[in-house]
């Protein structure tokens, strides 16, 4: 019989306990336990030989790990181990007589119907319900149950709390969920730096549709660098230390943005190294934003330069036009050609002194095309101030 017929051989009954609280999910490793093959003759006449065979089973029943529950094939219960009273809070003598689904929440006198037909097809049975104890709480436990014949037939129920691995459980799911949920992308790398898990965020960054195609691929494919990928597992493998560049990288479908990239090893219980966690976020907009108050910033420097321009030259300004005011006046009998060049420089001070009322009563930095079909256009060398 190969391993899947075992397997396929194998009842799982999930119950609901019967007083509000969530119900048990699916999960973990399963015990199973095998029901003993026998015939007719196993029910022959008691001998010496069998009731030390019966001894011997009542010792190997109470040094079970689990709790251990034998009944009749009604389902009430006949005998208990040690364990059972310390999970079950009622004392053995306490425990014979009762029906095994008072201990069993969720659990009726159908139970035992499904288990008979069941454990008579030779099939094995696990149940997942919450036992109750006397004081009314409940554990999340795990129920291989056999069929055992110690002279006539009888049901073992043999109960693990599972308590803390449902805890585990429960956490796992918390900390996937937290994961799938994130504001910022994360990935899951082995140490060949091959996608293992990726969240949602990671997908849509990169303009995937699904998160399971990063699965597999390398991280140098994400950053299109493989140097920096290099760079990033020295640092988080041998140097220990967290990975954190901020990077340009590119969509599937082209787009392009800016990435804070975070690298940190991930080890396993036993602490050795299984690959790196990787945190993304897009800082697109932050960048964005930077670059805008750069531009606000160097405006307002422009501004304020010009501020201090103005004030610096209006006095020459103000002295020339005096002193060729001056000079006009005085050199009356000059001839004509020296005339015209102080009316000239007149003029050009007086349109000086214009520019500089203008450049003085800018409030707002723009530029303009200083020369028509020169060089680059949108070039900083063919721009000027438009006042």
């Amino acid at each position: 019989m190969t391993e899947n017929d075992d397997f396929s051989k194998t009842m799982r009954i999930d119950l609901i306990p019967a007083v509000p609280r969530k119900p048990a999910k699916e999960g973990g490793r399963r015990l199973v336990i095998s029901r003993p093959r026998g015939g007719a003759s196993g029910r022959a006449e008691r001998t010496e030989s069998a009731r030390e065979e019966v001894s011997r089973f009542d010792a190997l029943f109470q040094s079970v790990y689990d709790a251990a529950v034998l009944t009749d094939l009604k389902g009430t219960i006949v005998d208990v181990n040690v364990r059972a009273e310390e999970f079950l809070g009622y004392t053995r003598s306490e425990l014979r007589g009762m029906p095994v689904f008072d201990v069993i929440s969720g659990a009726d006198v159908s139970l035992i119907g499904t288990l008979l037909e069941n454990l008579q097809n030779e099939r094995f049975t696990v149940i997942q319900a919450y036992c109750l104890r006397r004081d009314g709480s409940l554990f999340p436990s795990e129920i291989a149950v056999n069929m055992v014949r110690l002279g006539k037939d009888h049901l073992s129920f043999f109960i693990r709390d599972v308590t803390v691995r449902k805890q585990a459980e429960e956490m796992l799911i918390t900390e996937h969920n937290a994961l799938q949920n994130a504001g910022n992308g994360i990935a899951v790398a082995n140490l060949d730096m091959r996608i293992e898990y990726a969240n949602p965020v990671a997908a849509a960054m990169w303009e995937v549709p699904r998160q399971s195609e990063l699965v597999g691929m390398n991280v140098a494919e994400l950053f299109g660098d493989a140097d920096m990928v290099e760079n990033m597992k020295t640092a988080v493998f041998k140097e220990e230390k967290t990975w954190v560049r901020q990077i340009s990288a590119t969509g599937r479908l082209g787009k392009a943005f800016n990435v804070q990239v975070a690298a940190a090893c991930n080890r396993n219980s036993e602490g050795e190294a299984v690959g790196v966690v990787l945190s993304f976020v897009d800082i697109s907009d932050r960048k964005r934003a930077e670059e805008a108050e750069r531009e606000a910033e160097r405006r307002r420097v422009m501004l304020a330069s010009l501020g201090a321009a103005c004030h610096h030259l209006g006095q020459p300004a103000t002295v020339l036009i005096a002193n060729l005011g001056v000079l006009k006046s005085r050199l009356t009998d000059c001839d004509a050609t020296m005339q015209e060049l102080i009316k000239d420089s007149l003029d050009a001070v007086d349109r000086l002194g214009k520019i500089l009322h203008r450049l003085n009563a800018v409030n707002e930095y723009k530029t303009m095309q200083y020369l028509q079909g020169v060089g680059d256009v949108g070039s900083e060398g063919n721009q000027i101030l438009d006042i």
